[in-house]
């Protein structure tokens, strides 16, 4: 999950960005108004978590433009003004929470979660997606095979989040690092295929394709439901 924290003081933006981080989240940080604005246009976000006391445009302003813009990326308004007034301002122009510094990263964790359940219920997508015995819940980030729950690190789901959406599509190596990675993270070099190599693991061979030349995608409908009775059926005779 990829998140815009705007932030214009140095200290907190970066013990904010590295406590999300170790959270799980692959977190792109920013201290100015107008680059919040400029990465907002490049990237597509999972939530902004956004200071309203910045430097040059306002918080107001940004929340503002974005929703002007069509942007449904769910806003989290971080900030020390803890009036009502500030509060009921701010969730008219668009945002669709507010937390008072100083703030707990657990309970950001909760707010985020929280915010894309909505998202995706006003969008009505039903948060789940199903392709044949693979089934994600998005809300939940939860994931189930032949209908037995799968546990899956952070990373891992990203991944195999990424290959879903994008089904029948290809994802490229870089698209893929772009959803797991925020800025300045270090990526090794083989860690995409790494994580590929464990999805095909976890769940079954055939679940991920290699394109040659272009990046991955995932099975369809078809091929998915064959593995899963080719593996059921090498589990019964394992018995």
């Amino acid at each position: 999950m990829r998140l815009l924290l705007v932030e214009d003081e140095e200290m907190l933006g970066r013990l904010t960005a590295q406590s999300l981080a170790k959270a799980g989240y692959a977190v792109d940080w920013v201290q100015s108004g107008q680059s919040a604005q400029g990465a907002a246009k490049v990237h597509e976000y999972d939530a902004i978590l956004l200071d309203l006391g910045l430097p040059d445009i306002p918080g107001e302003s940004i929340v503002k433009d974005l929703r002007a813009c069509g942007s449904m990326t769910p806003v989290i308004v971080m900030t020390a003004r803890g009036q009502i007034e500030d509060r009921v301002s701010i969730l008219d122009l668009g945002a669709d929470d507010y937390l008072v510094k100083p703030v707990d990263i657990t309970e950001v964790g909760a707010r985020i979660r929280a915010v894309r359940r909505r998202a995706a219920n006003s969008l009505d997508c039903g948060e789940t997606q199903k392709i044949g015995p693979l089934e994600l819940q998005q809300a939940s980030r939860l994931v189930r095979w032949n209908g037995e729950p799968v546990v899956l690190t952070s990373k891992l789901y990203d991944v195999l989040e990424a290959l879903v959406l994008h089904r029948p599509g290809v994802v490229s190596r870089a698209q893929l690092e772009d959803a797991l990675y925020g800025w300045g993270e270090e990526v090794d070099s083989n860690a995409i295929e790494v994580y590929i190599h464990m999805l095909r693991r976890r769940f079954s061979p055939g679940l991920i394709q290699t394109v040659r030349g272009r990046g991955y995608m995932l099975a369809n409908e078809e091929v998915l439901a064959a593995e899963a009775r080719k593996m059921a059926h090498c589990e019964r005779e394992a018995w």
